[in-house]
């Protein structure tokens, strides 16, 4: 079988990041993929499921909520290697257009203290494996190390 785009980024230069993983012709309309690269893959520890299924439940409502991007949001989830989340947005976009959202997105996942939508057994088939204090803290880590301080190599992938 022919081997899929995403399994011919180097991983081994892969910083955290904003990256375009692809883009999807649906009719008229484009689909852009982003990877939202939170950790290093093979050099750091992954994220724990705790805490990204916690961030997966907050930044889906925020994004399905938000004024601008609410009704362009496809979908929003971890990967399954837990270094990041993919997003998909309706629209033609580069990475750097949707930095001010990520920004926006994590100083809410950051800052959030309430209970995690969706955390209960009617809402989610593993309700109790969410870590907010833990979310809050990677959210922290992501802005602070990559976010804030982002350059070209965070926004596009490496050779």
């Amino acid at each position: 079988m022919k081997k899929i785009a995403s399994f011919t980024v180097n991983h081994l230069n892969l910083l955290p990041g904003i990256y375009v993983s692809r883009k999807d012709y649906v009719g008229d309309e484009v689909i852009t993929t982003f990877d939202i690269r939170m950790t290093a893959p093979n050099k750091e520890p992954v994220i724990n499921t705790a805490e990204l299924h916690t961030i997966e439940h907050l930044a889906a409502t925020f994004l399905r909520n938000h004024k601008e991007y609410g009704e362009k949001t496809i979908y929003w989830g971890p990967m399954g290697c837990r270094t990041g989340n993919y997003l998909l947005l309706k629209g033609d976009y580069e990475s750097k257009d949707i930095l001010p959202l990520m920004i926006e997105l994590f100083e809410f996942i950051r800052d959030y203290k309430d209970a995690v939508p969706g955390a209960s057994p009617r809402d989610c088939g593993n309700y109790q494996d969410m870590n907010l204090t833990m979310a809050n803290y990677e959210a922290k880590r992501y802005l602070d190390r990559c976010l804030y301080v982002i350059k070209e190599e965070n926004l596009v992938y490496p050779e």
